[in-house]
C-alpha cells in the first residue's frame, strides 16, 4: 500500500484533478476547507453558481478568524493608548514621558517581537493543515525560547533607555520620566515573548475568540487597576507602566490555562518538549526574516513624524500628522485582523494541499478589507473639515489636517491591500524576499523621496508623506504581481517539503 506521503507528492504535482479530492475530516474547520476545494474544482456546475459558493463558504471561514482577530488588536492598542491618557492626566511631563515610552522604546520592542512569533503562524498554520498536530506545540515552545532570548537583549535597550533617549534629542527631564516609565514595562517584554507565539499557536487552528474574550475582560481590568494604582496608591508613571505589564502578564496566563484545558487543543498541545530545543538555527532564520519585514513597516511610517520635527515650523505639520496617523493606526487595525486572517487561510490551505482554496482565498480576504479600506476613505475626505476637532479645538491644524486627507485617504486604500498581502507572505514562508522588497521600497526610494519633496521642494509635511507613499505604492504593486504570478502548485509543494523535514528531525530524535 502506497504511504499517505506519496499520496500527497505524486498525484498533486502531475495536477491530476481527481486525485486532489479532498478527503474529510471530522475535526476543527476542515469540513468547510474541504468543501471549498470541492466547489472549485468541480468542473459540472456553472462559473457563477461555483463563484457564489465558493465566495459563501470562505466568507464564513474568514468572519470567524477576522473579526475576533481584529477585536484583539484593537484591545491591545487601546491598552496601551489608555496608559497613555491616564499618564497624561498626571501632567505634561508624565504625558511626554508616556508618549515617548510607548511610541518609541515599547513599539519597537512590540514590532521586533510580534514578527518574531509570525514564523510560528507560517510553521503552524501549514502543520495545522497538514493534520501534524504535534508540531504545533513544539513550534509554539520553540519560538517562545528564542523570542525570551530576544528579550533578555531588549531588556538591556529598557535599562539604558535614558542615554539613548539623550542621545536622539530628547532633554534631560523628559527623558528621565520616560526611562521610570519604561522600566515598568520591562516585564512586558517576557510577556511578548509568550503571548505571541501563543496567539500565533491559536490562530493557526482558526481558534481566535477565546483571545479576543480574554482581551476583553483584560482591558476592563486594566482601566480599573491603572486608576487605582495611578491616583488612590499614587505610584504614578511607574505603577502605569506596571500595571501594563501586569495586565499583559495576565492575558498570556489566561490564554495559557485555555491552551492546556481545552478539548480543542488536545491534539496540539502535548505539553512541553525537549525538541523545542532542537532546529533553532532554522527557525531564528524564518523568525529574524519575520521581525526585520514586520519592523521595516512599522518603523517606516514613524519616520514621517520624525521627518516632519526637523521642518522650518514643526508644531502645526507634527499634530496634523498625529491626527492623520491615529485615524490611520484605528484603520490599520482593521486591517492587521484581514492579516492574520489571510496568514492562516493560506498557510493552512497549502499544509492541506488545497491549492486552489488558497489562491481564493487571497482574493476574497484582500477583496474585503479593499472594500472596508475604500468606505473608510470616503468618510474622512467627506468630513476632512470636520476630524480634526475630534482632537483639537485648533483652526490652523483643522486646516492643515484637511489639507492632508487627499494622503490620509490615499494611505487608508493601500492598508487595505498591503497588510493583506503581506498576511499572505507569512502564510506562504516569503519573510526573506518581503523584507528585501520593503528594504528598497521604503527606504531605498521611500524615505529619501519624502525627504526631496518635503525639504528640497519645500513641500513640508505633504511632501514627506507624498514621497513615503510613493515607497508604498511600489512595495503594493510588486506584492500584487508576486502573489498573482504565483504557481499555487509549487507552494503546497513547499509546504509540504518543509513538513516533511520535520517528521525525519523527529524520527531521528526518537531514535537518538
Amino acid at each position: 500500500m502506497a504511504s499517505p506521503e506519496n499520496d500527497i507528492y505524486r498525484p498533486f504535482l502531475q495536477n491530476n484533478v481527481t486525485s486532489l479530492s479532498p478527503q474529510l475530516s471530522e475535526t476543527h474547520n476542515f469540513e468547510s476547507s474541504n468543501e471549498l476545494e470541492t466547489v472549485l474544482l468541480d468542473t459540472e456546475i456553472t462559473l457563477w453558481s461555483k463563484l457564489r459558493l465558493a465566495t459563501w463558504i470562505e466568507m464564513k471561514l474568514l468572519f470567524f478568524l477576522a473579526a475576533p482577530a481584529v477585536m484583539v488588536y484593537m484591545i491591545n492598542y487601546i491598552m496601551s493608548m489608555s496608559t497613555q491618557i491616564f499618564s497624561g492626566h498626571l501632567g505634561n511631563l508624565e504625558l511626554a514621558a508616556a508618549s515617548l515610552g510607548n511610541t518609541g522604546i515599547q513599539v519597537f520592542a512590540y514590532g521586533l517581537m510580534l514578527g518574531m512569533g509570525s514564523a510560528v503562524e507560517t510553521l503552524c498554520g501549514q502543520a495545522f493543515g497538514a493534520k501534524k498536530y504535534d508540531m504545533l506545540g513544539v513550534y509554539l515552545q520553540r519560538s517562545t525560547v528564542l523570542l525570551t532570548l530576544t528579550g533578555i537583549l531588549l531588556t538591556i535597550v529598557y535599562i539604558f533607555c535614558k542615554p539613548i533617549l539623550i542621545f536622539i534629542g530628547q532633554t534631560e527631564r523628559i527623558a528621565a520620566a520616560a526611562a521610570l516609565f519604561v522600566y515598568g514595562l520591562i516585564p512586558q517584554i517576557f510577556a511578548y515573548a509568550i503571548n505571541f507565539p501563543i496567539q500565533k499557536f491559536l490562530q493557526a487552528q482558526s481558534i481566535v475568540a477565546p483571545s479576543a474574550y480574554i482581551s476583553a475582560a483584560t482591558l476592563v481590568l486594566h482601566l480599573g487597576l491603572s486608576w487605582v494604582v495611578i491616583f488612590k496608591i499614587g505610584l504614578g508613571l511607574l505603577g502605569a507602566s506596571l500595571v501594563l505589564s501586569l495586565s499583559w502578564w495576565i492575558i498570556v496566563i489566561g490564554q495559557f490555562v485555555y491552551i492546556v484545558k481545552s478539548e480543542k487543543c488536545k491534539q496540539t498541545w502535548k505539553g512541553f518538549s525537549w525538541m523545542a530545543f532542537t532546529g533553532l538555527p532554522e527557525f531564528f532564520k524564518l523568525s529574524a526574516a519575520s521581525a526585520v519585514m514586520l519592523c521595516l513597516e512599522t518603523w517606516y511610517f514613524q519616520i514621517v513624524v520624525l521627518l516632519a520635527g526637523l521642518l522650518e515650523n514643526p508644531e502645526v505639520a507634527l499634530d496634523a500628522l498625529s491626527i492623520c496617523m491615529s485615524i490611520s493606526g484605528w484603520v490599520f487595525m482593521i486591517s492587521v485582523g484581514f492579516n492574520a486572517a489571510a496568514s492562516v487561510r493560506v498557510s493552512n490551505e497549502l499544509g492541506a494541499r488545497h491549492p486552489k482554496s488558497a489562491a481564493f482565498s487571497v482574493v476574497v480576504v484582500t477583496s474585503w478589507s479593499f472594500i472596508l479600506s475604500v468606505i473608510a476613505a470616503v468618510i474622512v475626505l467627506a468630513l476632512r473639515n470636520l476630524i480634526s476637532y475630534a482632537f483639537t479645538e485648533g483652526e490652523v491644524v483643522a486646516e492643515a489636517v484637511s489639507d492632508l486627507c487627499p494622503l490620509l485617504a490615499l494611505s487608508l486604500m493601500l492598508n487595505g491591500i498591503q497588510p493583506v498581502l503581506s498576511g499572505v507572505a507569512v502564510g506562504c514562508g516569503w519573510q526573506t524576499f518581503v523584507a528585501y522588497v520593503n528594504i528598497g521600497c521604503y527606504y531605498i526610494v521611500g524615505v529619501p523621496l519624502g525627504a526631496l519633496l518635503g525639504f528640497y521642494f519645500k513641500l513640508g509635511a505633504k511632501g514627506i508623506w507624498s514621497g513615503m507613499l510613493g515607497g508604498t505604492v511600489m512595495q503594493t504593486i510588486i506584492l500584487i504581481w508576486i502573489t498573482a504570478r504565483t504557481d499555487w502548485n509549487k507552494e503546497v509543494e513547499s509546504a509540504q517539503s518543509r513538513l516533511k523535514r520535520w517528521d525525519d528531525k523527529k524520527e531521528t530524535i526518537l531514535e537518538e
